[in-house]
């Protein structure tokens, strides 16, 4: 079954960087693009950025824009977001997701989130 597993969250201070990293399995990754969401508490899930199959395109949120950035690696079924100068209002749950082709319609996929905690 489709599996999306994050990690590389945890607690920065302000102006720093983390990486995370999303480990796809139970689908063919190359063929899809993928997501990255964020939720802060009281709010609603938001789209940080996402990432064409072959990476060849990417595109963020205006929040993110410029600070954060999404790459993939086919050969390890897994995608990435870089986060750099990040700021209090970075501080969320991020999520991985995918809509992947299952027989005739599509399922939307999720891993079960990371904690990103900007915070000195």
């Amino acid at each position: 079954q489709v599996q999306l597993v994050e990690s590389g969250g945890g607690l920065v201070q302000p102006g720093g960087s983390l990486r995370l990293s999303c480990a796809a399995s139970g689908f063919t990754f190359s063929m899809y693009g993928m997501n990255w969401y964020r939720q802060a508490p009281g709010k609603e899930r938001e789209l940080v950025a996402a990432i064409t199959r072959v990476a060849g395109s990417t595109r963020y949120a205006d929040s993110v824009l410029g600070r954060f950035t999404a790459s993939r690696d086919n050969a390890k079924n897994t995608v990435y977001l870089q986060m750099n100068s990040l700021k209090p209002e970075d501080t969320a749950v991020y999520y991985c997701n995918t809509a992947v082709v299952v027989g005739r319609g599509v399922v939307d996929y999720w891993g079960q989130g990371t904690q990103v905690t900007v915070s000195s």
